[in-house]
Formats: structure tokens, C-alpha cells, sequence
């Protein structure tokens, strides 16, 4: 009787694995801490999901519960507040990609200029230390400087003889705030892999470059930045696969009741529904509405990209 191939095959590849785990087993005993964790903290909550298809009560569990199916979704589709989560979280999630993804890039293609070693570690250090600063510091210093009382800001609009203007009260303002004190804090951070990718051109280049005339400018055009594309395509892909997911953290400690209609994003609304209200299944209807938009952004783009450029993820 004929061996089929499906079959066979699978046989190889799993005699094949087998010896591998034989031959590298210190390497796969190192990994497997991290798989446990993976498995215990990742994939066993997805479990988690059938809640937006049933009508959960504490008192019955998750199976008790009798199956809703859409009808979560279709309360969230048709909810006034539907149009209001999707326009805040994209807009600002754009805005944040369009001004933090190309300034690290900058900054790293400048300290990689600086030939003053001593000038360039203390710039790097400045500009890394807010990274370390806690959201919630971050939201307070920034409160207190904004503030029109007791605040930098207010100070300075009392020495021109202007009226202070309380800037976190102003709904339009609450983007221009969350993006740019993200830009504060985050810039020099991110800069680093960049800087990593730079680290890896032969010097070599530079030299014949400089024999040949060339001035900074060409430098970076012609050496620097190719040697960065892949790594900023990477990261650009990972970035969309974000858009739909807009830190909770921050955007909630900056909330106020007057700023509500530009900072309510899907992650602060589904913080109110399911620990605030105790909607359990529509919240995580909306939590699995979000998810699922964000994969398929970044299926897409990571399409679109493999097609374009021959990078991609997978």
C-alpha cells in the first residue's frame, strides 16, 4: 500500500524537530521558561473572549451564562458613543504615528553625526532619562506645569500680562498634549535601535564617500538611511498593528470632564463598561472589535509592504 505523502512528510518534519530538541536541548531548556509564561499569560486568557458572546453573570461563570451571540456588537455599533471612540482613538493614534515615528529616526541620524564623544554620551543621557519617568509622574508634572494658577505656564502668562489659560480644560488641546509630551518622554528612547542599525555600516563606506567629495548630507542620504529602511519598515508595520490601541494609562489620568469628547478613546471606554459599570460582555465585545481591526491592519499592511519593498513580517 502506497505511503501517502501528507503523511510521510509529517513524519519527517516531526523526527526532524525531535533530533533538533536532542541536539540544542540546553537551548530549548532556556526557552522554556518563557513558552510557560507565554502559554499561562497570553494564550490561556483568550479563553476570555466567548464573554462577548454571552450574557456573563459573576454568579453563573463563563459557562453558566447563556450565548448571546452579536448582540454586544450590535449594542456597541448602534451606541451614540460608537462614532465618538472610533474618530478619537484613530485621530490620535495618527497623529502620534505621523510626529513620534520619524523624530527618533532624526535624532538618531544626528547623534550618529556627532563627532564629540563626550558632548554625545551626555546628550544621549538627557535625552534617554525621561523614558524613565512613570506615566502617572509624567501626567502630574504635566499638570502642574499647565497649571493656570500655581503652574510655569500660568506664571509666564501673568509676567506678559496675559490671562492664563488652563490648556488640559480645552478639549482640542488634549491631543496636542498626549503627542507631544510623548515626544518629551520617548524620543531618545527609541532612538536607540536605530542607532544599533547604524552601529552595523562597514566605516569603510564613509571613507570612500569622503575621498569621493561627498558631503554630509549625501552621507546620510545614500548610506545612513538605506541601512535604516529595513528597520524602519519593521517597526512601521508593527506600529499599524497598534492604531486601534491608544495607551489606557495616560489618556485616562489626562481625562477631565471637559476634554471628554477628544479623549475618549476605546481603551478608557472599556475600562468604564466592564470594572466601572459591570457590562462584562460588552465590554469585551468592544476589546475583541478593537483586536480584531488591529490584526487586520496589520495583515494588511505587512501585505502591502512584502509586495512594495520585499520586507515584511512573514
Amino acid at each position: 500500500m502506497p505511503v501517502r505523502t501528507g503523511n510521510s512528510r509529517a513524519i519527517q518534519t516531526g523526527f526532524s524537530l525531535w533530533r533538533d530538541i536532542r541536539r540544542n536541548w540546553g537551548l530549548y531548556l532556556l526557552l522554556a521558561p518563557a513558552v510557560v509564561l507565554l502559554i499561562l499569560f497570553i494564550y490561556r486568557p483568550m479563553y476570555g473572549v466567548v464573554l462577548a458572546f454571552k450574557d456573563y453573570t459573576p454568579s453563573r461563570g463563563i459557562m453558566g451564562s447563556p450565548w448571546a451571540g452579536l448582540k454586544y456588537f450590535e449594542r456597541f455599533f448602534n451606541s451614540y458613543q460608537f462614532a465618538s471612540t472610533i474618530r478619537n482613538t484613530i485621530t490620535l493614534s495618527l497623529y502620534a504615528i505621523t510626529v513620534t515615528f520619524p523624530l527618533p529616526i532624526i535624532m538618531a541620524l544626528y547623534i550618529n553625526q556627532m563627532r564629540a564623544k563626550s558632548f554625545r554620551k551626555v546628550f544621549q543621557v538627557v535625552t534617554y532619562l525621561p523614558h524613565f519617568i512613570s506615566t502617572v509622574v509624567l501626567v502630574g508634572l504635566l499638570l502642574l506645569v499647565l497649571s493656570p494658577s500655581a503652574g510655569i505656564a500660568g506664571n509666564l502668562a501673568k509676567l506678559f500680562g496675559t490671562e492664563p489659560v488652563n490648556l488640559v480644560s480645552i478639549p482640542k488641546a488634549f491631543s496636542h498634549l498626549y503627542v507631544w509630551s510623548d515626544v518629551w518622554q520617548h524620543t531618545g528612547w527609541d532612538s536607540i535601535i536605530y542607532l544599533a542599525a547604524l552601529s552595523a555600516v562597514d566605516p569603510s563606506l564613509y571613507e570612500a564617500a569622503s575621498v569621493d567629495g561627498a558631503s554630509k548630507f549625501q552621507k546620510l542620504r545614500y548610506i545612513d538611511l538605506p541601512m535604516l529602511i529595513p528597520t524602519m519598515i519593521t517597526l512601521l508595520i508593527l506600529r499599524s498593528g497598534n492604531i486601534m490601541n491608544i495607551g489606557f494609562e495616560k489618556t485616562y489620568l489626562m481625562q477631565n470632564s471637559l476634554n471628554m469628547p477628544f479623549s475618549e478613546v476605546i481603551s478608557t471606554y472599556v475600562y468604564k463598561l466592564g470594572l466601572l459599570n459591570a457590562q462584562y460582555s460588552l465590554s469585551a465585545a468592544v476589546s475583541l472589535f478593537n483586536n480584531v481591526i488591529n490584526f487586520g491592519l496589520l495583515v494588511m499592511v505587512n501585505q502591502i509592504s512584502k509586495r512594495v519593498g520585499n520586507n515584511s513580517l512573514w
